[in-house]
């Protein structure tokens, strides 16, 4: 059975960075493309940034370009998401994803696995 915990989430100014974990297990990430997504009150789940099993390819949303940056320690069994300048509009509940393929994917229908999610509040 796989697990995914995600960590790290909580209250923030604006222009502030904070740092998500998200700790596997289960199942070994080594081997699998992994995701984090984000859930806004009265808004459905919408995709942030995707990882390839290596960490050689990565994805991003427009909306965290330049702002966040995806990243894994396969020997961790641990996925990460660097925010910085952070903004109101990416307060939401963030999700990490896993997926059952190598390749890394930006829709929810591409991810098999999923944690239970972490606040994060930006104030203005």
């Amino acid at each position: 059975q796989v697990r995914l915990v995600e960590s790290g989430g909580g209250l923030v100014q604006a222009g502030g960075s904070m740092r998500l974990s998200c700790a596997a297990s289960g199942r070994t990430v080594s081997g699998y493309g992994m995701g984090w997504f984000r859930q806004a009150p009265g808004k459905e789940r919408e995709f942030v940034a995707a990882i390839s099993k290596s960490g050689g390819s990565t994805y991003y949303a427009d909306s965290v370009k330049g702002r966040f940056a995806i990243s894994r320690n396969n020997a961790e069994n641990t996925l990460y998401l660097q925010m910085n300048d952070l903004k109101p509009e990416d307060t939401a509940v963030y999700y990490c994803a896993q997926r059952s393929y190598s390749g890394p994917s930006i829709t929810e229908r591409g991810y098999d696995y999923w944690g239970q999610g972490t606040q994060v509040t930006v104030s203005s």
